[in-house]
């Protein structure tokens, strides 16, 4: 099984030494396409003004100057002499949940693979709050190959991605597996924070506002509480039929 590897916070991250573990558990045919630098929430973008640069760093393992859907692209067209089986996006710093996936360049290169045809699959590992840097990189280790190989076994149908996040427990702690609806919070205001500089020149900030009302059950935010890793079939067709079918009759 030839797999493909990537990711949004950059080749040198350390979730992408994870997911190379992940992968490699799975097979010894990996190849390695990433951003050269961090690219988190640049979503479904293309670089349309810039050009590409690509540099290799290693066997089988390259940079891309690019967001993650470039590196989708280039690593299919350029650098892969045949055309992966199955493309793993992460493991993200950070959980992708709820109205996160809109957002996310993780979610985005399994987007990518998804359209292109080939079986994706993005992970995301959590942290606990206001602890970046405690990032549990071993729940994803441990449980991430089981998990890949039982849907691969399952099988991913024709336009869906797969959205995988791992709790912010150690491995032992997981309380099982909830295959999940995507949630939504029910605060996620983006704020603008106004700083200034040593000249007192004002710079701007995008922070985050969060309500504090308990996720719906059965969806992505609940599963994470519930310290389950959650699954998270998604669609790339964003149509919402009974609404086709008012509008139809309405205005058709």
């Amino acid at each position: 099984m030839r797999i493909l590897i990537t990711n949004d916070d950059g080749i040198h991250a350390e979730g992408l030494a994870v997911l190379e573990r992940i992968a490699a558990a799975l097979s010894d045919d990996v190849t390695i396409v990433a951003p050269e630098y961090d690219q988190s929430g640049v979503a479904h973008s293309l670089s349309l003004n810039d050009p590409l640069r690509l540099r290799e760093i290693g066997p089988k393992r390259f940079a891309v100057k690019g967001t993650p859907t470039d590196c989708v692209i280039m690593a299919v067209n350029k650098v892969m002499a045949q055309k992966p089986d199955l493309i793993l996006s992460g493991v993200n710093r950070g959980h992708n949940l709820a109205e996160d996936v809109t957002y996310s360049g993780t979610i985005a290169a399994a987007m990518e693979g998804t359209l292109l045809g080939i079986p994706s699959i993005a992970l995301s590992q959590g942290y606990p709050p206001g602890g970046r840097e405690m990032t549990m990189w071993d729940c994803a280790e441990a449980h991430g190959p089981g998990l890949v190989r039982k849907i691969l076994a399952e099988g991913i149908p024709e336009g869906i991605l797969v959205n995988v996040n791992f709790p912010a427990v150690p491995p032992d702690q997981v309380k099982g597996v909830a295959v999940s609806v995507q949630g939504r919070r029910d605060q996620a205001v983006l704020k603008i924070e106004e700083r200034h500089d040593g000249r007192h020149i004002p710079y701007y900030w995008i922070g985050f506002s969060r309500g504090k009302k308990p996720p719906a059950p059965g969806t992505d935010l609940a599963a994470m509480l519930e310290h389950k890793i959650s699954v998270t079939p998604l669609r790339l067709d964003l149509t919402d039929e009974p609404t086709v079918t008012r509008y139809a009759r309405a205005l058709g």
